[in-house]
């Protein structure tokens, strides 16, 4: 359907892609992965013609179309109705149906023949667009996105940026395009949306590719999955799980091979030095130099997993109790998010709050924090000390300060060092430090203002929506963080995998009262589902336990000067052998096919482990004897 063959694509002087490919199937489900600033929103763009590749191509059957939802939607505004928005993804039928109401109203007036034939020919049209059922198309999705009934006659500019991308996602999925491609969907849905959004993508008829952060999305809804690293498109036949699992694979393959090579150009090395000198040796020594110029040098593997090496501490603890809340209410106007509800947080406490928008987590997090105004009561516990991140919070940094500056001010008493570590953690490295507040993106700030509450001495913490703007390492930093941090906190997020990494509570909103799971976000989707709300989930195949063979031991070599050398040939013979067929191994595990059948792909795998293991030992036994020859 869609063919990238060899593309280039250079952002000054820099290269995001360089000789890149990869093939685009009818009934793709791809899940495009990399670390920020790699160049995945940057190949949706040129997929969609917005950008120009500056070498190669990008092809595309005759009838395939495009629709793309990307974060510039954000502000798109229009004074029509939500549903009339939505609906336009019916372009067609939407002026057949204008035309209609027009001839209806010239008929008020004119009964001629020709208008009345004009007006059968036009509604047999808008009934074979399917006219007459758009409208409760357009509703359904718009409803299984979280929209209320009574929002869908409401003009688009009320809403926020957020809930205007939903309308925008509503008209793309109405419109069923060839190729459906979602930057970052689900940083404007809630929970059960998301859950909606993945059912409908897994029976989507065309073709799918999604850049997501969110694990557990991708699991659900991908069966292909795109590495964008070292310039390059690196596919893999599987959702993210299966990703995780084969690219631990090639790595290991990849490093045993590096080693492997290096060991070798080690030895050959030494050969060179120590019988450069020899005229008998002249032959085999140039031959060598030879060698190694010629060698295709194996790139060691680049370790994308990042750990966290300082602990976010704080100085005091605080009492048993960190915040009472007693038969509170809160509502705004007619609407009322809690009535006459009370819940207490301990130390100690992970919670994750969960569930739709709307409910009042955000409110609940103000709550807790003190900045809400409530009928009833809220108690603060003993020597309780909170820091709270939230996307207001951003107009609380100082904007003519350098990054590395805010932090300084931030009062955590940690040295330089320690803070540039922790603004690594948040993709700010070497020189990025220095960058003025002022001129950094919103997801730049939102980055800063989470490192600034995380390296406080606050022992309470309220964090709404941290992982909005994080890749896959940050994340996993920041799930490190909070699973070594000794105080309490409360978290908002509709990211399932971060949820399940960090809580050991769910609370969720419910009948405007606030009620606790007191178990692991695995433990109450379990339980959820007990309660006859399914959750839909796939999982990648477990990985077959590999068979370990013991390598053959080769003979003793007899120490007599004209045998080690027979032998020393006879082991370069074998080496070379060995490398032959360690490398049409290594072709063999590259190809398409073999990548999808883990079985084959994990018989080739060990007869490569067992090359290696050879290999490994004739290179240690070339060095012995190549010893004992030079002692002779």
């Amino acid at each position: 359907m869609i063919s990238i063959s060899n593309i280039s694509y250079l952002i000054g002087g820099r290269a995001l892609y360089e000789d890149a490919s990869l093939f685009i199937k009818p009934k793709d489900k791809i899940g495009l992965i990399g670390l920020n600033g790699r160049g995945k929103s940057t190949l949706l763009k040129l997929i969609h013609g917005e950008l120009t590749v500056d070498a190669g191509s990008i092809s595309k059957s005759n009838d395939c179309t495009i629709g793309f939802l990307n974060q510039d939607l954000l502000s798109y505004q229009s004074d029509d109705a939500i549903v009339t928005v939505a609906m336009g993804a019916f372009k067609v039928a939407v002026d057949t149906q204008r035309e209609i109401e027009k001839i209806l109203h010239q008929l008020e007036t004119d009964y001629s023949e020709s208008l009345i034939d004009k007006l059968t020919h036009l509604q047999e049209k808008f009934e074979h667009l399917d006219g007459y059922t758009m409208q409760a198309k357009a509703e359904e999705i718009l409803e299984g996105i979280g929209f209320s009934t009574k929002d869908l006659h409401r003009p688009l500019r009320e809403f926020s940026g957020g809930w205007r991308m939903r309308v925008m996602l509503a008209k793309l999925l109405l419109e069923k395009p060839s190729l459906l491609m979602l930057d970052e969907p689900t940083n404007h849905l809630d929970l059960p949306s998301i859950e909606w959004v993945e059912n409908y993508l897994r029976n989507y008829d065309g073709a799918v590719i999604v850049v997501s952060h969110d694990r557990r999305f991708l699991d659900n809804v991908c069966t292909r999955t795109v590495d964008v690293t070292q310039q390059q498109l690196i596919p893999y036949e599987g959702n993210y799980t299966y990703y995780l699992q084969e690219k631990q694979m090639r790595e290991e393959i990849q490093k045993n091979a590096f080693n492997n090579q290096q060991q070798k150009i080690r030895q050959t090395e030494r050969f060179i030095e120590r019988f450069s000198a020899k005229a008998t040796k002249a032959r085999q020594v140039q031959s060598r130099v030879k060698m190694l110029d010629k060698m295709d040098l194996i790139e060691d593997v680049m370790n994308d997993v990042a750990a966290v090496n300082f602990k976010f501490t704080f100085k005091q603890q605080s009492g048993r109790h960190v915040v009472q809340l007693k038969n509170i209410s809160k509502a705004y106007g007619e609407l009322e998010l809690l009535k006459n509800t009370s819940i207490t947080l301990e130390r100690g406490d992970k919670v994750a709050l969960i569930g739709a928008n709307g409910k009042g987590k955000s409110t609940l997090l103000r709550i807790l924090s003190g900045t809400e105004s409530i009928e009833g009561e809220r108690q603060l516990g003993f020597n309780v000390i909170q820091g709270f991140f939230a996307q207001h919070q951003l107009e609380s940094l100082h904007v003519n300060n350098e990054i590395l500056e805010e932090l300084k001010q931030a009062g955590s008493g940690k040295t330089e060092q320690q803070l540039r570590n922790v603004l690594g953690c948040f993709l700010f490295s070497d020189e990025d430090v220095f960058k003025k507040i002022k001129v950094l993106s919103g997801g730049e700030k939102s980055r800063v203002a989470l490192a600034k509450t995380l390296i406080s001495e606050a022992n309470f913490l309220l964090l709404d929506e941290p992982t909005n703007h994080l890749d896959f390492i940050s994340e996993n930093i920041l799930i490190q963080a909070l699973q070594q941090y000794l105080g309490t906190f409360v978290v908002v997020s509709h990211n399932r995998h971060f949820v399940s990494q960090i809580a050991n509570k769910i609370w969720y909103i419910q009948d405007k009262q606030i009620k606790e799971y007191p178990g692991s976000y695995e433990e109450y989707e379990y339980w959820r589902k007990q309660q006859g709300d399914s959750l839909q989930e796939t999982k990648a195949p477990e990985p077959k336990a590999e068979r370990k063979e013991t390598p053959p031991k080769t003979k003793p070599v007899n120490d007599h000067k004209k045998n080690l050398e027979r032998d020393l040939k006879k082991i370069e013979e074998q080496i070379a052998a060995l490398e032959k067929k360690k490398h049409d191994l290594e072709i063999e595990m590259s190809k398409p096919e073999l990548i999808s059948d883990y079985t084959a792909l994990s018989k080739a795998k060990e007869a490569h482990d067992l090359t290696l293991t050879k290999l490994n030992e004739l290179n240690e036994r070339w060095l012995k004897v190549a010893d004992e020859i030079e002692m002779n």
